[in-house]
């Protein structure tokens, strides 16, 4: 698993550009280690939630245990906006 062991508490960031873009970081670090490019392309990050996070969360989009192996090998995890087949089967349309 991860450095965390079975779970972080993680914060969680909305991106001010684009749409559905997440930004899961350890609450303790914060955005420390989180590459200057990315964040200069993320715009301001804008905290959504904090959350106690375990292999077993179900999550909406992502899953549990890739957001913890991010966070522990490279201090984040950036979960992309959804494309736009994901869209139209969230949606309940035919692609």
């Amino acid at each position: 698993m991860s450095e965390f062991g079975e779970r972080c508490l993680c914060q969680v960031y909305c991106s001010s550009r684009r749409a559905e873009m997440y930004l899961y970081v350890d609450k303790t670090v914060g955005l420390a280690e989180v590459p200057q490019t990315l964040l200069a392309q993320f715009g301001e990050p804008r905290e959504v939630m904090t959350l106690l996070l375990e292999p077993s969360r179900k999550m909406a989009r992502a899953n549990a245990v890739d957001i913890l192996d991010g966070i522990a090998t490279q201090g984040f995890y950036l979960q992309m906006p959804p494309t736009q087949a994901e869209l139209l089967r969230r949606d309940g349309q035919n692609e």
